[in-house]
């Protein structure tokens, strides 16, 4: 099993500098993952897809990916032409999350739609059609759906390298979406989907996939936690939406745990607080721990 481990950073229109000087370090670090949140709605939040890019021009090994893209926001065609741009620019390290849709009332209010759940779902299956379809050069893409219709569009480009489309998925049926057609399951941070939740979620997650036909270990698990790492250890509570609190030992034991008995095979850090030092003890002590545990 080969796993991999990632940080996520807000785009902060305040703080771009700092971001950029931390996914910097991230590389030179040798961390595999970068995740940037995406809320266009957020007045100080700069453009994620912007940031991106110029995080990938910085770097030389580190993926990136949004965590997770508002699909009502951006349109399927246009995030496909995006995503495989930002793959050739880098190399093939631009992977995309996609989400389909929170904050109703801000999204309505930035001009973009309002779906009830099942609507975000269809949507969410339509765009995915769309978007793969769009890095199939040589294809005219004709796709009608009951939220996203494209009319003959030529294709391309094409990626450099297989974008994984990774879903941002909660409800039973989304997470089944993400078994039958989705490459990975970037999984919500606690506050969306209490740790309680996680085993079944992954359960639902295979289930889906055997059904269709697909290898269940295929699928990137991606577990994010919310949390600082401390320099003294402290009490480990996996429930609810609990922040994880504790030394560099007991956050390489929740994530062999997880990994153990929840399926996971990639994990991203949600700092509570974004800086050097929780960026370095992530890299330098709790992953070093953690791959110690999971080669056990």
């Amino acid at each position: 099993m080969t796993y991999r481990f990632g940080i996520q950073l807000n785009p902060s229109a305040a703080g771009l500098g700092d971001v950029r000087a931390l996914a910097r370090l991230a590389d030179r670090d040798g961390l595999d993952l970068l995740g940037v949140q995406d809320h266009p709605y957020a007045a100080d939040h700069a453009d994620t897809f912007a940031l991106i890019a110029a995080v990938l021009a910085e770097t030389e090994r580190l993926r990136v990916f949004p965590d997770v893209a508002s699909l009502p926001l951006r349109g399927p065609a246009v995030v496909a032409k995006q995503a495989a741009t930002l793959d050739l620019l880098s190399g093939g390290r631009f992977e995309l999350a996609l989400g389909a849709g929170a904050f109703w009332p801000a999204i309505t209010a930035m001009g973009g739609p309002h779906r009830t759940a099942g609507q975000a779902l269809r949507a969410l299956e339509e765009a995915i059609e769309i978007i793969r379809a769009m890095w199939r050069p040589g294809e005219t893409v004709k796709v009608t759906g009951e939220h996203y219709t494209v009319k003959g569009v030529h294709a391309g480009p094409a990626p450099a390298h297989p974008v994984g489309i990774w879903i941002g998925s909660v409800g039973p049926q989304s997470l089944a979406l993400t078994g039958r057609v989705g490459d990975g399951w970037a999984a919500p941070i606690p506050h969306y989907l209490p740790y309680e939740k996680w085993r079944e979620s992954q359960d639902v997650i295979t289930r889906a996939a055997e059904d269709a036909g697909r290898d269940p270990s295929a699928i990137t698990r991606i577990a994010q936690l919310v949390g600082d790492i401390t320099t003294a250890p402290g009490t480990i509570r996996l429930q609810g939406e609990e922040p994880v609190r504790t030394d560099a030992e007991g956050w390489a034991r929740v994530l062999a745990g997880l990994a153990a008995d929840t399926g996971f095979d990639t994990f991203v850090y949600w700092p509570e607080t974004a800086d050097e030092t929780q960026l370095l003890r992530w890299t330098r002590e709790v992953i070093p721990a953690a791959r110690a545990l999971l080669d056990a």
